[in-house]
């Protein structure tokens, strides 16, 4: 009778031994549950940003390609300028011989106006003109007569040849000089056209040079976004390792208590086979020594229910103890859902170097198609992305989630600063000691708040969105 007490204190406290070895793994396992988890919205982040850092390489390398087509236009602009600056210098040239032969021109013409002029002298007689047919009938015999016809007409013949050339000579100069005076015009005309395309042509490359600028940027941000999720997802997977090597110490520790518990069964058991074999040789037994019999046997099994609730009390420590710090984890481990977080910041991304700051902005969609927000606007259109509705308004959103310590604060908490007023000013926070909003001085951007401006300003408050 005393064996089998004996047996079932010992079962007793094998079953309990065993339920605390089994209850921590438990609460560790929905740990490395609630992690997973988490690393599981942290890598769909992580391959969220990969997409748009393929996306910004994309629009970098169609960047790169239209700066090498407008620096290709640019070579060949420049060559026709140099053409046709020196078709410019070729047709002074040409002006200045022409301007030669126009003086030489004008020489004969001056010389043709002298003859003239001494022909018609030699027919003038007493100051007073004297026509052809006067100079004619004034002859005094005939063979003068025939002699006068015949000058007469040969002056009247070389007077034409000499008008017909000064005519010539007067309308080439005048159509050379017209076709002289055109071309170099046109060559003008041209050099401030291509110096004007040349001018539009470089401002497009300067535009284009700052749009690679801005690209280049983001994608810097985006790199750096992604390194902070992957070593947040490292941080994860280690505490997972972490958790695993704890449950796996915690059963070796309980395996050797129960081996402990299997021995000391094994020892009563071995005990007690020795007693009944003693009683069963001895075949008359005294009264007295029955009595000493059944109070050692009293004895034992006092002493094996005392052990009993000690070890059961001890356990029942133990395993409180060891839950208490994996309840105390899961508690405050507690975070927001990383795929909305991680929706949320990134949604703002494609108006980083593209929009504007607008007071009151951001609550039309003519406003949100350019770019145009204020603070609370654009934070409750971010979360809008990710589903979750938020009211555009600094007083609402502080109260749009319940406030954690600074230290606490995790990427996609709203975080707020004393601008022109308490709590004037809310951003996402990013992590690594960033925030995403729409500044006054830059429009959507991501900002620095542990120096400089920001860092004056901020108050401390962070909300975790509900």
């Amino acid at each position: 009778m005393s064996l089998k007490k004996k047996l079932i204190v010992l079962n007793t406290t094998i079953m309990l031994g065993l339920g605390s070895a089994f209850a921590i793994p438990s609460v560790k396992a929905e740990s490395i549950t609630d992690i997973q988890s988490q690393r599981t919205g942290i890598q769909s982040d992580i391959s969220e940003a990969e997409q748009v850092i393929q996306q910004l390489k994309k629009e970098q390398s169609k960047m790169n390609a239209q700066i090498a087509q407008i620096e290709s236009a640019m070579k060949e602009n420049d060559q026709k300028i140099k053409d046709t600056e020196q078709e410019i210098k070729d047709t002074e040239k040409d002006i200045e011989s022409l301007k030669k032969e126009i003086k030489a021109l004008e020489e004969r013409i001056a010389k043709r106006e002298e003859v003239l002029k001494e022909r018609a002298l030699s027919f003038q007689e007493s100051g007073g003109d004297v026509e052809y047919l006067e100079v004619v009938l004034g002859s005094k015999s005939f063979g003068e007569f025939v002699n006068r016809v015949g000058a007469v007409a040969t002056i009247v013949e070389a007077d034409q040849q000499i008008l017909s050339e000064q005519e010539a000579d007067k309308a080439d100069l005048e159509k050379k000089q017209a076709t002289v005076e055109k071309k170099l015009q046109s060559l003008k005309d041209m050099e401030v056209e291509l110096k004007g395309m040349q001018s539009q042509i470089e401002d497009q490359k300067a535009e284009t040079v700052n749009m690679k600028a801005k690209i280049e940027k983001k994608e810097s941000e985006t790199e750096a976004l992604k390194q902070s999720l992957e070593n947040k997802d490292a941080g994860l997977e280690a505490q997972i390792a972490s958790i695993r090597e704890n449950i796996k110490k915690e059963e070796e520790r309980k395996a050797s208590e129960k081996a402990d518990l299997d021995r000391a069964a094994e020892e009563v058991n071995s005990s007690n086979a020795s007693s009944e074999e003693s009683s069963s040789s001895s075949s008359e037994g005294s009264s007295s020594s029955s009595s000493e019999e059944s109070s050692s046997s009293s004895k034992g099994e006092a002493s094996a229910k005392s052990s009993s609730k000690a070890e059961s009390s001890s356990n029942s420590s133990k395993n409180s103890s060891a839950a208490k710090p994996a309840a105390s984890k899961t508690e405050t481990s507690s975070k927001p859902s990383s795929a909305n977080t991680g929706s949320a910041i990134t949604a703002g991304y494609k108006y980083i170097g593209n929009s504007t700051y607008k007071f009151g902005g951001g609550r039309t969609a003519s406003d949100i198609a350019n770019g145009l927000f204020d603070c609370s606007a654009f934070v409750a259109w971010a979360y809008k992305q990710a589903g979750v509705n938020l009211t555009p308004s600094t007083d609402a959103l502080k109260n749009a989630g319940r406030q954690v310590s600074d230290s606490q604060k995790q990427p996609g908490d709203l975080v707020f600063f004393n601008t022109y007023k308490t709590d004037g000013h809310v951003g996402i926070y990013v992590g690594g000691g960033k925030f995403i909003g729409s500044q006054s001085s830059t429009g959507v951007a991501i900002a620095n708040m542990e120096s400089g401006y920001w860092a004056d300003v901020y108050n401390g408050r962070v909300v975790r969105v509900n």
